[in-house]
């Protein structure tokens, strides 16, 4: 596809202020998302609070007006392909493994996302990446490493739930790379509606399974709410948006922001334990963050 003018900004410029600001946005509204999740697999199955999230998203993006701008027909199997990677399959994973893993963990871990954004951008997309952001790719990969291997540990992680983890944001690192050009192309708002449209419709199978093993609870409830209007119809839209200002692999810098959000929550919310390598390591990947930021 012919990338748009602009697209020479997305990967070569300085992040603006407002680049800064979709961020932080972002990374705090998907860092909330993962207490929201633990809290809403309280009382529903994991299928349920997918396809919850995924569907009042979608109700959430197509009542502003702009999303409903026209797209054309030849993108929609791109979006359909979109809406899988970016939506169904990864959001559909997280649940799943957050009945084995804490909210904080899940955070973390979720930080490997920059790395596979690289290694598919530069196999898939053929992506040119500079030495400088490859380093800060590598310095946020020591962070990870920091915060996930002793943190398992002593959270008592299963290793399936890291494993669905680490898919989850393989899933994340395709998507970004097909979400810049569509973005820069139709705008963020009738991508992500169309997208989260189609993946409302792949999720509607397990959430109509997980219906049946789920009990009523309006704490898990509300928390499907909130990651549903929130952490996918908002902040899918202010990704879209930041992916299509800064290009993929910069903008999926924001996952080294989620652990200081998920981390915070968790242990304020759940009881959950956070060990001192934990907290070096979120600098560490923090510094990472700041360094990819930066133009070659």
């Amino acid at each position: 596809m012919p990338q748009a003018p602009n697209s020479v900004r997305a990967e070569d410029s300085q992040f603006a202020p407002l680049d800064w600001g979709l961020l932080l946005a972002t990374s705090i509204i998907w860092g909330s998302s993962f207490l929201f999740m633990a809290i809403g697999l309280d009382a529903f199955e994991p299928g349920l609070v997918s396809f919850l999230r995924v569907g009042l998203g979608a109700a959430t993006v197509v009542l502003i007006p702009s999303a409903r701008a026209p797209v054309a027909r030849a993108d929609l199997g791109k979006i359909a392909i979109l809406g899988f990677m970016w939506m169904a399959l990864p959001l559909t994973l997280f649940p799943i493994a957050q009945q084995w893993v804490d909210s904080s963990v899940a955070g973390m871990l979720n930080s490997a996302m920059p790395l596979m954004t690289v290694l598919i951008a530069w196999t898939a997309f053929s992506t040119p990446t500079g030495p400088r952001r490859l380093f800060g790719v590598s310095v946020g990969l020591v962070g990870i490493l920091l915060i996930g291997i002793p943190e398992a540990a002593t959270a008592g992680t299963n290793a399936a739930g890291v494993l669905l983890v680490v898919l989850a944001v393989t899933c994340y690192g395709v998507a970004v790379n097909i979400a810049g050009p569509l973005q820069r192309q139709y705008g963020s708002l009738p991508v992500i509606a169309r997208a989260l449209a189609f993946a409302t419709v792949f999720t509607a199978p397990l959430g109509l399974f997980g219906l049946s093993g789920s009990t009523f609870s309006w704490s898990s409830l509300a928390a499907c709410v909130a990651v549903g209007v929130g952490g996918t119809g908002i902040a899918y839209s202010l990704a879209a948006t930041l992916t299509g200002r800064v290009g993929a692999v910069r903008m999926s810098i924001i996952t080294y922001v989620i652990p200081v959000v998920s981390i915070a929550l968790g242990v304020a919310f759940r009881d959950e334990t956070v060990s001192l390598w934990a907290i070096a390591g979120t600098a560490v990947a923090l510094a990472g963050a700041y360094l990819s930021s930066r133009v070659d």
